[in-house]
C-alpha cells in the first residue's frame, strides 16, 4: 500500500510538471487576445486561423488537447512557462487596425501577417518585440509613415513592408538594424531622399521599387557594400548615374529602370566583377562611355537592358566583348551607324540569345553572320531602323517596318 501511495504521488507530481510546462505565460495570452480583438469579426471566416483562437484551451498546448491554436508557435522559457515565439497568420483577408496593440511578446521572433487587408498606421509599439527576427506585413493596406521605432529592433533580419500604402520618407533609424539581411518596401508611396544605410553590413537584398523616391544621396558609401540585389525601379530618381554601386563587390542584380536619370552611363559599371543583371531602361541617358580598362572584368554580366533612353552615337562594340552576355536590349534609343560584326558573331555562335536593336537609326548592310542565324535559335529584332536591306525574309526584320527616309535624315548630323 505504501509503495502504491508513493507511485501515485510520483505520478501526480509528474503530471503537475507537465501541466505547468504546458501553460502559456498570461501576458502572452493577453497579447494574443488583443491581436484578435483588433481584427474585425466579420473578416474572421470559418476555417481561418483566427477562428481557432477561442482561448478555451491553452494556446500553446498542442499535446494534451484535440484542438490547437493555428498560426502560432511556442517554446518553453527558463521559467518553465510556454512563450509565444512565432505568429504567422494565414492570408484569409483579415481586416482591422493594429494601432492600439502594445505587442508585449518579448520572446516573439517571427511576426507574419502578410496577404491580408489590415489598415491604419503601423504602431510604434512594434519596438516592444525585442527578439524579433522577421517582420512581414506585406500585401496589406497599412498607411502613413514607417515608424522610427522599427530601427530599435536589435535582432531583426528580415523586414517586409512591401505592397502597402506607406508614405513619407524612410526613417534614418533603420540604419541601426545591424543584423538586417532582406529589406522590401516596394509598391508603396514613399518619397524623399533614400536614407544612409551604409552601416547595414549584413544586408543582401533591398527592393524599393514602385515608390516616389527622388534621390539615393551623394555619399558614395550611403548603401552597404554587402548588397547582392538592389532595385529602385519606377521611382523619381534624378541626376546622373549613382556611383554607390561601384563599391559593392558582391552586387549581382541592379535595376534602376523607369526613373529620370540623365547624362552618361560610365564604363566602370561594365567592369564590375560580380554584376550579372543590369537594367537602366526607361531613363533619359544620352551616352554610354566605353570602359577604360579590361571589359572582361565584367565576365559575370549576363543581361544588359539600356532600352528606352536617348543614347546617341554608335553601338558600343565593347558590349559584344562581355564573355557571358546572353541578353542585350538597346532598342528605342538614338544609335546610328552600322551593326558591329561582334554582335552578329555572338548571336551566330548562340552565345547571345536575345538582341533587341529596334527603334534606332541604324543603317548599312546586315552582317553576314546574322543572316545565317536560324529562326527560333535566338530572339533578334532590327525593326524601326534605317536598314533598307532588311526584308521580311529575315525573321529579325519581321514585326515592323523601317523608318522613312525623312525620319532617317533627321538624325543625319549625328551619323559619322
Amino acid at each position: 500500500m505504501k509503495q502504491l501511495h508513493v507511485l501515485i504521488s510520483a505520478f501526480s507530481c509528474l503530471l503537475c510538471l507537465v501541466v505547468v510546462d504546458s501553460i502559456t505565460h498570461p501576458r502572452d495570452v493577453e497579447a494574443l487576445k488583443n491581436l484578435k480583438r483588433s481584427i474585425e469579426r466579420k473578416s474572421i471566416t470559418m476555417g481561418s486561423c483566427l477562428s481557432s483562437w477561442d482561448f478555451s484551451v491553452d494556446p500553446c498546448d498542442h499535446i494534451f488537447s484535440a484542438r490547437f491554436t493555428c498560426g502560432i508557435r511556442c517554446d518553453f522559457s527558463l521559467a518553465g512557462l510556454s512563450r509565444v515565439t512565432e505568429i504567422a497568420l494565414d492570408s484569409a483577408g483579415y481586416s482591422g487596425e493594429l494601432t492600439n496593440i502594445t505587442w508585449l511578446l518579448p520572446y516573439l521572433h517571427t511576426l507574419d501577417l502578410s496577404g491580408n487587408s489590415l489598415s491604419g498606421s503601423l504602431p510604434e509599439s512594434l519596438s516592444n518585440l525585442i527578439r524579433l527576427r522577421q517582420l512581414s506585413l506585406s500585401r496589406n493596406s497599412f498607411s502613413l509613415s514607417i515608424p522610427t521605432s522599427i530601427g530599435s529592433l536589435p535582432y531583426l533580419e528580415e523586414l517586409y513592408l512591401d505592397d502597402n500604402k506607406l508614405s513619407g520618407s524612410i526613417p534614418p533609424s533603420l540604419n541601426k538594424l545591424s543584423h538586417l539581411k532582406n529589406f522590401a518596401i516596394q509598391q508603396n508611396q514613399l518619397s524623399g531622399e533614400f536614407p544612409f544605410l551604409g552601416s547595414l553590413s549584413n544586408l543582401n537584398s533591398l527592393d524599393a521599387s514602385n515608390n516616389n523616391i527622388s534621390s539615393i544621396g551623394t555619399n558614395p558609401l550611403s548603401l552597404p557594400i554587402s548588397l547582392i540585389s538592389f532595385s529602385m525601379r519606377n521611382n523619381s530618381l534624378k541626376g546622373e548615374m549613382p556611383r554607390q554601386f561601384l563599391h559593392m563587390r558582391y552586387l549581382e542584380v541592379l535595376d534602376l529602370s523607369y526613373n529620370e536619370l540623365v547624362g552618361a552611363i560610365t564604363g566602370e559599371i561594365f567592369e564590375h566583377p560580380s554584376l550579372q543583371q543590369l537594367s537602366f531602361s526607361h531613363n533619359q541617358f544620352s551616352a554610354v562611355i566605353s570602359p577604360s580598362g579590361n571589359v572582361r572584368r565584367g565576365r559575370k554580366m549576363v543581361a544588359v537592358d539600356l532600352s528606352y533612353n536617348k543614347i546617341n552615337g554608335l553601338l558600343p562594340k565593347f558590349l559584344a566583348e562581355l564573355p557571358n552576355l546572353s541578353a542585350l536590349s538597346l532598342e528605342h534609343n538614338r544609335f546610328t551607324g552600322m551593326i558591329p560584326s561582334g554582335y552578329a558573331f555572338k548571336v551566330r555562335t548562340a552565345s547571345l540569345q536575345r538582341l533587341l536593336l529596334g527603334g534606332n537609326y541604324l543603317f548599312g548592310p546586315i552582317p553576314d553572320p546574322l543572316k545565317r542565324v536560324e529562326p527560333g535559335s535566338a530572339k533578334v529584332s532590327l525593326v524601326d531602323n534605317c536598314l533598307y536591306t532588311c526584308p521580311d525574309t529575315f525573321f529579325f526584320c519581321q514585326g515592323g517596318e523601317q523608318k522613312s527616309l525623312i525620319q532617317c535624315k533627321s538624325l543625319r548630323h549625328t551619323i559619322p
